[in-house]
């Protein structure tokens, strides 16, 4: 991370801390609901099928950026499916470096080559070993590996949302964020359970079992971008709900936090690691925010 990009975020923090402020840090603008791939616990892929056009994405941009974001998220969907005529993925990365854009990620099932260095992070969802991340994802997991293996950068980060199906393969891809070229770390969420994949969710034991496994990795020095700090906030889930720091636009309509928050009773069951991570950091919680400091200036 550059310092400049460090002295700003370090004022925002304190800022909202000692202010109670409620603006936005971090932007998802979703290029498309269109997916090739049909998981079992995804509630939002093809509802609408559209790609939104390259012009309305670039106006949402600049419209979060005046609103403060800072970290800008691509995602779908499938983002790595979005075209508008001759613009790509990579140029919607390239317009928002610049705006002015201090950290532009893009999440993507990674059944698509793997060719954008101009991304800070690649989301990359890997849900567990083969058996496993195919049994959610279909037969992709070989794919994705290969992909992997080509990718023109070293920014990809595993992303696993760990549920009824994959929660005895955390292990599995921490040791694969260790061992696999290209891969800078992974990332970990609790399945959050929208109304159609409630069988998937995991119990309060089961969730303190994967923080437990979770822990061992991080001591065994597995490349993991969680904060430790967060786990019993997570397992228990009394952590403040939304997440103000947090915004997402689709389509022109901006929610705070996500999409799930119109869901009624779905804040209550958040699995999201990075929202207990940024709603505790956002009210001075100084462990978390001693370890987000040491684990972002050390992955991106």
């Amino acid at each position: 991370m550059k310092l400049s990009s460090f002295l700003y975020f370090a004022g925002f923090g304190i800022k909202t801390i000692l202010f109670r402020k409620k603006q936005p840090i971090l932007g998802t603008v979703i290029v498309t609901d269109s997916c090739n791939l049909h998981c079992k616990h995804c509630s939002v892929n093809n509802l609408t099928a559209v790609m939104h056009p390259y012009e309305q994405i670039k106006g949402e941009m600049k419209q979060l950026y005046q609103m403060g974001v800072r970290i800008l998220f691509f995602c779908g969907g499938e983002t790595f499916l979005w075209r508008d005529g001759s613009y790509t993925l990579r140029d919607l990365v390239i317009e928002a470096k610049k705006i002015g854009f201090l950290i532009v990620n893009v999440v993507t099932n990674g059944t698509f080559p793997l060719d954008l260095p101009e991304a800070d992070l690649i989301l990359l969802s890997l849900d567990g070993d083969r058996e496993r991340h195919n049994e959610i994802r279909g037969d992709t997991y070989d794919k994705i590996m290969g992909n992997i293996s080509k990718a023109t950068a070293d920014n990809i980060c595993f992303y696993m949302a760990i549920n009824q199906i994959n929660k005895d393969a955390v292990k599995d891809v921490c040791e694969a964020a260790r061992d696999t070229r290209n891969v800078r770390a992974v990332s970990f969420n609790f399945h959050t359970p929208y109304p159609d994949t409630t069988d998937l969710a995991l119990s309060k034991e089961e969730k303190a079992e994967c923080c437990r496994v979770i822990t061992r990795m991080m001591k065994d020095g597995a490349p993991i971008f969680n904060l430790k700090s967060a786990f019993p906030y997570l397992i228990n889930n009394r952590f403040p709900t939304p997440c103000y720091q947090c915004v997402v636009i689709e389509n022109g309509k901006i929610s705070t936090c996500g999409r799930c928050i119109e869901v009624p009773g779905l804040c209550e069951q958040c699995g999201y690691f990075f929202v207990a991570e940024y709603t505790l950091l956002f009210r001075g919680n100084w462990k978390i925010v001693l370890e987000m400091l040491k684990t972002y200036l050390k992955y991106i």
